[in-house]
């Protein structure tokens, strides 16, 4: 009985926040509904016995692709007011194409039919002594394994490609040179001094470097003469 409330209670949840995900007119807002669509659905996962995929979607799509998606909507300056200009221009096209997307789900919805024997059939036959988690990670980390690491390689060569396809050299960055930090002696970069008991830095004759006095137009303009010359 509590299983039931709670998975009602957590599904009408979930398609509140989805509904204002994509009704919201501040995107903030919507990425703030979609991190709590999120969670909802990881309870349900819960509910279901599959805490592996719960976790994962709150450890993966909360933890790094929503707060990256809220990350980009507050930093970049987008002029949201313009890109709602064009809303009426592309309702029916918006239209149609929700209305034949409404069309194909309830195809698939009338048409649905479950086989006699499918829950005695099984990708993958498990032992009952055994959870979710151990038996995923069983499956995917011995009998997978090769296919799971050719997986993460091209994802890992794509992530490389994206980076260094939007890379720009910038004229006027710093660039760490190591080598010349690891040459460096003590005596360059540190001085030793000794300050007696109750005296400052002023009593010892250090002071802070005294900012020059920028040129006057007349002798900037010489200089820039003497350059050229």
């Amino acid at each position: 009985m509590i299983t039931t409330i709670a998975f009602y209670v957590f599904a009408a949840i979930l398609l509140g926040s989805a509904a204002m995900v994509v009704s919201s007119r501040n995107p903030v807002h919507s990425v703030l509904f979609l991190i709590l669509a999120f969670f909802n659905a990881a309870a349900l996962f819960l509910i279901a016995g599959a805490e592996f995929l719960a976790m994962i979607l709150v450890i993966v799509y909360v933890g790094a692709v929503a707060v990256l998606f809220l990350f980009v909507v507050m930093m970049l300056d987008v002029d949201f007011a313009e890109l709602r200009g064009g809303f009426q221009r592309y309702l029916p096209v918006g239209l149609t194409i929700g209305a034949i997307l409404l069309v194909e789900l309830g195809l698939v919805l009338t048409n649905w039919r479950i086989a006699p024997n499918a829950v005695q059939l099984r990708f993958a036959p498990r032992a009952n002594d055994l959870h979710n988690t151990l038996q995923l990670g069983t499956l995917i980390y011995t009998d997978y394994i090769f296919l799971f690491q050719t997986a993460g390689l091209i994802l890992l060569v794509a992530m490389i490609g994206a980076i260094v396809l939007t890379l720009r050299d910038r004229k006027a960055s710093r660039r760490q040179n190591i080598t010349v930090q690891v040459a460096r002696r003590r005596d360059e970069t540190l001085a030793m001094v000794d300050v007696p008991l109750g005296a400052g830095v002023s009593t010892l004759g250090i002071y802070r470097p005294i900012e020059e006095e920028p040129a006057s137009l007349e002798e900037r303009n010489e200089e820039t003469v003497g350059e050229h010359r």
